[in-house]
């Protein structure tokens, strides 16, 4: 962290102001910021609807992998859909969610498409690494779905699940400040990005990029928190 300090100073001497912020004016802007009320506003505002589309996108995510794990002709028919929310860039997903949406609900959708097939396809990788051994030796006892459940099928795709959770997060949460970015919705965080920019304000961009960096690791490690407790709890 120091060394990356030092290399940040350095790097600030050596070119304007104007054009890069060094860390002393971040962190007085950064410490303005906190101190205005709109802030947690703006903040609480992108973050809600990053959240939300995320957790749409976990929810369906888990409901098709489930899907898909159980039968083939469904994965094979979710398959196209699911590789070209991939390959699409986020700026055609925010072009055409513009036809449909307020600037201000933009971010919902664009981070729903950017989790959904992480968690999708990880959560499927899972399914499949399940031993299938094991699997047949429940069908042979009958074992109920409740104790297949915690006894199979979770130990097998609980890394599947929190890595994926992890990586989709950071992507919902980027993809989300980058449709606000475009879209450029009051009170959002990407319409403070967009202000600072247009108004060569060098410290207050710099500080809400440090903002959005700290959101989004303590955000992800409290959803993964929150997964991993409903994940323990469910097998005791």
């Amino acid at each position: 962290m120091l060394i990356a300090l030092a290399l940040w100073q350095i790097i600030s001497t050596c070119i304007p102001n104007l054009l890069f912020a060094s860390p002393w004016q971040t962190a007085k802007s950064l410490v303005s910021l906190l101190g205005q009320g709109s802030f947690y506003a703006t903040v609480w505002f992108t973050l809600c609807r990053i959240l939300l589309g995320f957790f749409l996108a976990f929810v369906l995510g888990v409901l098709l992998a489930l899907l898909a794990g159980r039968f083939y002709v469904a994965e094979q028919l979710l398959w196209p859909y699911m590789v070209t929310v991939k390959s699409v860039p986020v700026a055609s997903f925010v072009a055409i969610a513009f036809l449909w949406l307020s600037s201000a609900n933009v971010s919902v959708l664009i981070s729903f498409l950017m989790a959904l097939p992480i968690v999708y396809t990880n959560l499927l990788q899972g399914i499949k690494a399940t031993d299938k051994k094991m699997l047949q030796m429940a069908d042979l006892f009958k074992i109920p779905f409740l104790r297949r459940l915690r006894y199979i099928w979770l130990p097998s795709v609980k890394g599947y699940l929190l890595s994926g959770v992890s990586i989709a997060f950071g992507l919902a949460w980027k993809a989300g400040i980058a449709a606000e970015l475009i879209g450029y919705p009051k009170g959002s965080v990407g319409g403070e990005l967009y202000s600072a920019k247009q108004f060569l304000e060098t410290a207050d961009l710099f500080a809400w990029t440090v903002i959005i960096v700290l959101v989004s690791f303590i955000t992800e490690k409290l959803i993964s928190l929150l997964l991993k407790a409903v994940i323990k709890g469910v097998e005791k």
